[in-house]
């Protein structure tokens, strides 16, 4: 049976991400997690028995804070206000600043997948839950995006993500992480007429 310390499951995954994020997929170890972690030899391979369950764990972590982080902001803006433009701006601006580790491990582990189809199967499924979740923080909102639509807002986000995330530290400012927003709400073609 398994080890059941949730504190130290946390911190085995929590040091998977910065090792995906520093070193990639290729120097994510058991070993080196159990070093990054500071936790003693054997740790990592007593909770995750494989290198996938670990980059499985790696990426629910990640997504589990992605959530959280996203269920604040969402907390925040029904308290005061806010237009989507300002929410999905601040959102991208801090993913690509504050919390870019955290993405890029993301990323990395995306790329990876293409290669394993457990990890491939395990995001899949968290992608699933993204859109079940996103459509929860629209409905709490009062956003009217129908639902067949939310894919393509996450994949929408998911670029600028992308783009934002691995762009060399210090290029990202707000004005540019708005603009691409207002493209992403308003349209390419928001001041022309439509074809």
């Amino acid at each position: 049976m398994p080890p059941t310390n949730p504190a130290r499951r946390r911190a085995l995954t929590d040091a998977a991400i910065e090792l995906l994020a520093s070193s990639g997929v290729h120097g994510l170890t058991h070993r080196a997690v159990e070093k990054q972690a500071d936790l003693p030899p054997g740790t990592a391979s007593n909770y995750f028995r494989s290198r996938e369950a670990l980059l499985v764990a790696a990426a629910e972590r990640i997504v589990e804070l992605h959530h959280a982080d996203t269920d604040q902001a969402i907390d925040r803006a029904t308290e005061q206000p806010t237009t989507l433009v300002d929410l999905w701006t601040q959102s991208l601006l801090t993913a690509a600043t504050t919390l870019r580790e955290r993405y890029l491990a993301i990323f990395e582990l995306q790329m990876e997948a293409a290669r394993r189809p457990v990890l491939s199967s395990a995001l899949a499924s968290l992608q699933d839950t993204a859109s079940l979740l996103t459509a929860g923080y629209h409905d709490k909102l009062g956003l009217t995006i129908p639902r067949e639509r939310i894919p393509a807002l996450i994949a929408l986000y998911g670029g600028a993500l992308f783009t934002l995330v691995t762009a060399p530290p210090g290029m990202v400012s707000r004005e540019a992480v708005q603009n691409v927003v207002e493209v992403m709400v308003h349209g390419c073609a928001a001041t022309e007429d439509r074809r």
